[in-house]
């Protein structure tokens, strides 16, 4: 088999771009309100996975053969929706979050030997993240989240070498460490203690 870009892996520093397509949904965790008779009609609230996508940059950095350091800035496009269902004869309460989050993934990334025009990689690192729309969520209705997240990432890929730019389709899970609940108060917060996120996301990147 013809190898294609033969001295790809001999460079140190490699740019290029990726187009990112995400699941995502909140984690829930409840307050000890929500068991008091003030939400005795609060069934449950309940999280739904939503589809989104980023787009961003790659700066890779090779440490040597088979470990290299990624830079890969990015902005991401996300829907969450949460679902207040009550016991009563009140109508479900459907709650849909937009957000533009900037995200600066700094990620480690293991490879294996190069087989003909494939490798085989996996990789892992921290997510730093904050709002860029500038939305105030002032309104009564909507429940109030925090602007900014930071999550841990870890996920596997396959580099495809061709003869001009190399290819890269990766499956990456993150998980989000920090309580995004931006408010503990009001009838949306206050059944509520914590707030994590959790996405599924398929990235092509192409160097």
């Amino acid at each position: 088999m013809q190898k294609n870009n033969p001295n790809y892996d001999d460079k140190k520093l490699t740019y290029g771009f990726l187009i990112g397509l995400h699941t995502s949904t909140y984690q829930l965790k409840y307050s000890d309100a929500f068991v008091t008779n003030k939400f005795d009609t609060v069934h449950s609230v309940v999280p739904s996975w939503s589809a989104g996508f980023s787009l961003g940059f790659i700066v890779n950095y090779r440490l040597d053969d088979q470990v290299d350091v990624r830079i890969t800035p990015k902005v991401g496009f996300y829907e969450h929706r949460i679902s207040y269902i009550y016991t009563d004869d009140t109508p479900r309460d459907d709650q849909l979050i937009e957000s533009t989050m900037v995200e600066l993934p700094i990620l480690l990334k293991y490879k294996s030997e190069r087989r003909g025009n494939v490798r085989m990689y996996m990789i892992g690192g921290i997510v730093p993240a904050f709002e860029a729309s500038g939305k105030k969520k002032t309104e009564e209705r909507v429940l109030e989240i925090s602007n900014t997240n930071l999550s841990i990432d870890a996920g596997f890929g396959f580099d495809l070498y061709y003869p001009l730019f190399k290819f890269s389709p990766e499956i990456r899970f993150s998980r989000g460490l920090v309580n995004m609940l931006g408010s503990s108060t009001g009838k949306y917060g206050e059944p509520l203690k914590r707030i994590n996120t959790n996405t599924i996301t398929l990235y092509f990147l192409f160097q």
